[in-house]
């Protein structure tokens, strides 16, 4: 049986350098990220003594590119890893990965796998979204691994012989759901004798991207007001952890309803609300966040960010929530009475690949030279 298994392939512009990678998407477990692996290609004639260096970078942007203007730079470069790949070092003892085996195997002599650890409190891929007058990169997380020739890894690269590859850092929903999120709001008046009461239940804590949530929303009016209308809405809530007054949230799904109402003093009311959030409803609403987004690949709202702790927020990180508000309308005299409940809003963990077996086969989706993760072409390699 004969097995294709996908290769990301990109050159660098004068074809010296080729940077192969079995996948663009590196999950964080939370306690750890997945090795970031791959294989080059090199020339060694070209190289007449330098070394070729390979770095992982995670490029924040928190600006406009159209603002920057007077010396002003809204973008902030990390390195988090960088280490030379060939000649390999000597001291490296590192064991291959299946997909590695075989790449080398088909690429010959010149090919030199290698492998990057980030840390674990590195933040996640995301990308506010702009506005339709926006010009110039998103702000927002992204990461490329980037191949390079010099005399070390701190000498400034040549664009023709570089090459940078778009990758995404990921989190996928735990296996187990929480406990179910329910709370109850209860607000007194003056000059009423009893209070009103609003009960709001979600049918359980952990949704995956496309699920509609149901909000069980119960009233139990003991005051002398009348509830007039009811609106239920999911928020997304961003914080951009480098300002101190970076956090902000929208409305992306959101429902009114009058059916039941309005609650005279003494009645009570029972009703199950759907929401379901989503980027078709959300297309082009600046701010927005969304997954980090490969190009030419169709994205969806941001996961929720998952942290093993409140105190690991990175400086340079986006962490992004949602939760469920559920407001009672007493008229112009009476207020208001809200109720909000924490969810959490993910991918579900993907099937387990099938290994590469030996006569496998590899489909290469190549890049164009001149940009860093735009798709080309892709093509199928045999033998």
């Amino acid at each position: 049986m004969v097995v294709n298994f996908k290769v990301f392939k990109k050159a660098s512009p004068n074809g010296k350098v080729t940077l192969y990678l079995g996948r663009r998407d590196f999950v964080d477990h939370i306690t750890g990220v997945e090795p970031i692996d791959g294989v080059i290609t090199v020339d060694p004639e070209y190289l007449q003594g330098r070394k070729v260096f390979g770095q992982v970078v995670c490029s924040f942007r928190y600006g406009r590119e159209q603002d920057e203007v007077m010396g002003l730079n809204f973008q902030k470069d990390l390195f988090l890893a960088s280490e030379q790949i060939y000649p390999p070092p000597e001291k490296v003892d590192r064991n291959s990965t299946r997909l590695q085996e075989r790449l080398l195997k088909k690429l010959g002599d010149h090919a030199v796998p290698f492998a990057f650890n980030v840390p674990a409190s590195a933040p996640a891929s995301v990308t506010l979204q702009p506005g339709h007058e926006d010009e110039g990169e998103p702000c927002g997380v992204q990461y490329y691994v980037k191949i390079f020739v010099g005399e070390t890894e701190t000498d400034r690269s040549h664009r023709r012989s570089s090459v940078a590859m778009g990758i995404r850092k990921v989190q996928y929903a735990p296996s187990k759901q929480g406990r179910q999120p329910c709370t109850v709001v209860r607000k007194d008046f003056m000059m009423s004798p009893g209070e009103l009461e609003l009960e709001v239940t979600l049918d359980k804590q952990l949704y995956h991207h496309g699920e509609k949530i149901a909000v069980n929303v119960c009233i139990r009016n003991n005051s002398n007001k009348v509830v007039k209308k009811i609106k239920a809405m999911v928020q997304q809530g961003v914080d951009v952890v480098l300002f101190q007054n970076g956090q902000y949230r929208s409305s992306i799904a959101s429902m009114e309803t009058q059916e039941g109402c309005p609650i005279q003093p003494g009645s009570s009311l029972q009703k199950v609300v759907y929401l379901t959030p989503s980027l078709t409803c959300n297309k082009d609403r600046r701010g927005i966040a969304l997954d980090g987004q490969l190009k030419r690949e169709d994205t969806n709202l941001a996961s929720s960010t998952l942290l093993a702790s409140p105190d690991q927020k990175d400086a340079f990180g986006i962490v992004v929530s949602y939760s469920v508000k559920v407001k009672l309308f007493l008229g112009a005299l009476g207020g208001e009475v809200t109720a909000e409940l924490p969810f959490v809003l993910m991918h579900p963990k993907p099937s387990k690949v099938r290994l590469v077996h030996a006569d496998s086969q590899a489909e290469v989706e190549c890049f164009r030279q001149d940009t860093i993760d735009c798709a080309d072409a892709e093509i199928a390699a045999h033998g």
